[in-house]
């Protein structure tokens, strides 16, 4: 249970800081609802919780690959970035969308891009090597229930931000004027494209 908590409070330290996945997380839930921005959360909480798994089931030959091709993921990253930034400078306002409920492939979809997109910067590994290590908790691959705990942690803690983080912006919506709706679009969709161009340089 300790190994949860600890698993816990790093989910939680790796999700919380503001890029892209808390912009489009942000931006969605103010379009499309809180459980557009949720499902994109989950999305990444999954990618934290695959990568968590990697470094504290001790994986390094996969970790070596995953950053062997950390240019490559890194460019893909970054057009995707440039794609969802300019479909995000597109969107109608949040109070014109305000009775549109997304579909389940709606759903779906913000689902697997916040995925992929976690997935695309495989520096994550490096985050929670150096976060197990620097706490004295690296396991290995023999000490399968004590990875296991700290893993689900890093899951729980990672989704229990994305959670908060659309359930208080949840609070916004509907009462944003369409002009405020628009600015925040396009602000949110330079920003975002702005950090894919960063990712490819």
């Amino acid at each position: 249970m300790l190994l949860w908590f600890k698993g816990i409070m790093i989910g939680f330290a790796i999700a919380a800081p503001v890029g892209p996945i808390g912009l489009l997380c942000i931006q969605r839930t103010l379009a499309r609802g809180r459980w557009s921005g949720i499902l994109s959360g989950l999305g990444a909480a999954s990618a934290d919780a695959l990568y968590g798994g990697i470094a504290g089931f001790g994986l390094t030959a996969l970790s070596e690959l995953l950053l062997a091709w950390q240019t490559e993921l890194q460019t893909v990253g970054g057009l995707f970035l440039l794609y969802l930034g300019w479909r995000t400078w597109r969107t109608l306002p949040a109070v014109e969308q305000a009775q549109v409920q997304p579909s389940r492939a709606g759903l779906l979809g913000d689902y697997l891009s916040t995925l992929a997109l976690t997935l695309t910067n495989p520096v994550t590994i490096l985050a929670f090597l150096g976060i197990f290590a620097g706490l004295g908790l690296a396991t290995s691959g023999a000490d399968f229930s004590a990875a296991i705990g700290l893993v689900s942690g890093v899951f729980a803690g990672s989704l229990l931000w994305w959670l908060a983080l659309a359930a208080g912006v949840g609070l916004l919506r509907g009462r944003l004027t369409p002009a405020w709706s628009v600015w925040i679009n396009r602000a949110s969709g330079a920003l975002i494209a702005g950090i894919g161009i960063w990712a490819m340089l």
